[in-house]
């Protein structure tokens, strides 16, 4: 009989083995590109030990994890906000980030006290987040600080499929004068700095454990 799956993000996470990993993963990718870590699956209990592991940027998705954990380890990270900004949650993330990566609506803007990136839905994806490429003029006049742009690709097992959309994304930046493109996951993060990414945003390339889920009879 086959046992349960492991969920990875459960498993005790390693200092020794992160810090090889993210600072693997910094020499790679160059000073010039900022390595965030989500910690979406990273539970409270284990985030001190990134710190351990000298990672210094943060990502969170959710605004309530977001105010527990940086209840808990407050300064040890610089915090950014990678999830969907619903306008309500904007006073959590004004008070604790120093950036929004997945600015996509009004409301939310008018409410943002914070520098941040526009999310462009470059894939025309419905369930995904993000302004069409032809708001973006329209959201650059909100008054928000805009530091740059941040988009998803759809989902693939060849990171090569997502090179189309991170090169539209800094084709996109250059037009408006925009310097920051978060773009880039542990799937693809290579592609994505090869087109310019000056964010990625990293968890199992950090956090992979090695665990195989097992077999008993």
């Amino acid at each position: 009989m086959e046992s349960p799956v492991v969920d990875r993000a459960s498993l005790p996470l390693s200092v020794e083995a992160v810090r090889a990993r993210y600072h693997a993963l910094r020499d790679e990718v160059g000073a010039h590109v900022t390595v965030v870590a989500a910690t979406k699956y990273v539970p409270l209990e284990q985030l001190g030990r990134l710190a351990e592991a000298g990672v210094e940027v943060v990502g969170e998705n959710r605004a309530q994890d977001l105010e527990r954990k940086y209840a808990a380890y407050g300064d040890a990270f610089s915090w950014h906000f990678i999830g969907h900004l619903q306008s309500r949650k904007a006073p959590i993330v004004n008070r604790i980030c120093e950036l929004v990566h997945s600015l996509s609506s009004e409301s939310a803007a008018r409410r943002l006290e914070i520098p941040a990136l526009v999310e462009v839905n470059l894939s025309g994806e419905p369930s995904k987040s993000g302004v069409e490429e032809s708001e973006l003029a329209r959201f650059l006049e909100l008054g928000v600080e805009i530091r740059g742009l941040m988009t998803m690709p759809p989902p693939t097992t060849k990171p090569e499929d997502s090179r189309p959309y991170f090169r539209r994304l800094r084709k996109l930046a250059e037009r408006y004068d925009l310097r920051e493109l978060s773009m880039g996951t542990s799937q693809d993060y290579r592609v994505a700095v090869e087109e310019g990414a000056t964010m990625i945003r990293v968890g199992s390339t950090l956090y992979e454990t090695g665990e195989r889920k097992t077999r008993r009879n």
